[in-house]
């Protein structure tokens, strides 16, 4: 029996509305910056509500560009990190999903050593291996480029690991009868495991997107042109200025379009990643 307390649901409300305002403010105040000019944003008080200024900053920093660390349009730039962003999440998924194909179907000498290599690598962040891996980057001369950018980030010990417990999930009765129809290994993959899936790859998607859109360090170390500059850290460069004063209005709107893209994808797939969640605990 559910027992009907008012105040404690007047409790739990109010706890979740003072939790909503904690995150949505700084959205909000950075969305408010990104409507006035800078004169007003240098000024005490900041300002609460939005201003007039906002079409011509989101021009400006869209089409014009501003600031000493790039003055290339914010456009060119959010491009940069979308074509990272993808990269990195499509390497990563199809990597992952083969590499669990393999360890769970396939019967050959040390296989499990093999997968516990692959989660070990768990331990070691980008941070930890950054300097041998910029090393072989530079030796093979992808520097600023979109190669350098997206292929020492797209091996996922995670999504290997989430692959192989969904795959231990399918019933071994299906492999069987896929061998009794005459489907060989890749038909099998392609035509059964890889429908059975859309739900697992839709939530690392989402992961992977967001983990590939915001990275920092590495575009930071290995780029040094600006054509191939991304949007984190073109951001973080433009806060710090030499002998000058940040445009803190255009660097916030600045931030409110490197927002845009995460916050679609996790909308717009919300369903799928939800599911994809359920389905892996399963």
């Amino acid at each position: 029996m559910v027992e009907n307390r008012p105040w404690l649901t007047v409790m739990a409300h109010a706890i979740l509305i003072m939790g909503l305002l904690l995150i949505a403010f700084p959205v909000w105040m950075t969305f408010v910056a990104s409507t006035h000019d800078a004169e007003t944003m240098l000024r005490s008080p900041v300002p609460l509500l939005p201003g007039t200024k906002m079409l011509d900053n989101y021009y400006t920093v869209l089409f014009e560009g501003f600031g000493q660390a790039s003055r290339m349009p914010q456009w060119r730039i959010m491009m940069n990190s979308l074509i990272m962003a993808l990269g990195v999440c499509i390497g990563k998924i199809a990597i992952s999903i083969i590499a669990a194909y393999a360890v769970t179907y396939f019967r050959f000498p040390f296989r499990m050593t093999f997968f516990w290599m692959i989660f070990v690598t768990l331990m070691l962040p980008v941070e930890v291996r950054i300097v041998p891996t910029y090393g072989v980057v530079a030796a093979l001369g992808m520097l600023d480029s979109y190669s350098g950018l997206i292929l020492p980030l797209i091996a996922s010990a995670t999504a290997t690991f989430l692959f192989r417990q969904f795959f231990l999930s399918v019933p071994e009765e299906l492999a069987e009868a896929a061998r009794v129809d005459g489907a060989g290994p890749l038909r099998f993959f392609w035509n059964i495991l890889l429908p059975m899936s859309r739900t697992s790859i839709a939530a690392l998607f989402v992961i992977q997107f967001i983990y590939g859109w915001n990275q920092y360090l590495w575009p930071l170390l290995i780029t040094t042109k600006e054509e191939f500059y991304t949007i984190v850290m073109t951001a973080s460069r433009q806060a710090n200025v030499v002998d000058g004063v940040p445009q803190w209005n255009l660097i916030m709107t600045a931030g409110m379009l490197a927002m845009l893209p995460p916050v679609l994808i996790v909308v717009f797939m919300q369903r799928q990643f939800v599911r994809g969640l359920v389905d892996a605990d399963k």
